[in-house]
């Protein structure tokens, strides 16, 4: 029997599912191993039961948290996909704005939509078996990640930074061209995307485990930034204090 699976969206861009939908190809041989059930983007109907479900954005607005609850009720495994849904994401930037006058900014009127205070994680609401970090996904990661879940193994993320991948790209280092850079403790899988586009990184998909943060810290300091600035660099992809699973 094919493997039943489901895509989900809260509050986010949906750039994720995009990627998903964009693997073209890749998707048509993917439907000949698991039947999708639910995705809201391309297919109406809904289902009692899922075998994995793929769930994008981050919980904000009333009745989110109650709805990710019935996802996790009826999926044997649930997977975060993206860093709104992992790390709560760009959203969680609302937690350093007063409230109202953001809602005010960004929708006008006096009746703007509601939010709750601060946007979460998914694992803040529910327990989150496994996660594709990203801003967006890597479209190959998301296959990697599936086909691991399909053969019943657990799938297993870079355990290294993007300086690696940054540096077998050889690329050069953002230090050099006097851009503050992330990469020395996020989480690699990307190719170094960013950084080959001559951009910075930013952290996206999170920080590794056991960052040597201390040396790191003591770089930037190097290039002047305070602790308020090294705080700000971080809270971009990843404010810290958004509680665990329950």
């Amino acid at each position: 029997m094919k493997s039943r699976i489901g895509f989900f969206d809260f509050t986010g861009c949906e750039g994720c599912q995009l990627t998903v939908l964009n693997l073209e190809e890749e998707l048509l041989e993917l439907l000949e191993l698991v039947e999708i059930v639910e995705f809201r983007e391309v297919m109406s109907g809904q289902c009692d039961s899922l075998d994995i479900a793929f769930v994008e954005g981050s919980i904000c607005k009333p009745g989110e948290a109650q709805r990710l609850r019935e996802i996790r009720a009826k999926a044997t495994t649930l997977v975060a996909l993206g860093a709104c849904a992992d790390t709560a994401g760009v959203n969680a930037l609302s937690h350093f704005r007063d409230l109202k006058e953001m809602r005010r900014e960004i929708y006008g009127g006096d009746h703007p939509p509601v939010v709750t205070d601060i946007p979460r994680p998914l694992s803040a609401i529910v327990a989150v078996d496994y996660r594709v970090p990203g801003c967006p996904i890597d479209g190959r990661e998301f296959l990697t990640v599936l086909q691991a879940l399909l053969l019943g193994r657990p799938p297993q993320l870079p355990s290294f930074s993007v300086c690696v991948e940054c540096k077998l790209a050889e690329l050069p280092c953002c230090f050099e061209r006097e851009q503050v850079c992330l990469g020395p403790v996020t989480r690699a899988g990307c190719n170094a995307l960013c950084l080959a586009a001559g951009d910075r990184c930013r952290g996206c998909r999170g920080l590794i485990d056991n960052p040597r943060s201390g040396p790191y810290y003591s770089i930037l300091e190097e290039y002047g930034l305070n602790e308020e600035d090294i705080l700000e660099e971080f809270r971009t992809f990843n404010v810290p204090g958004r509680g665990g699973a329950r």
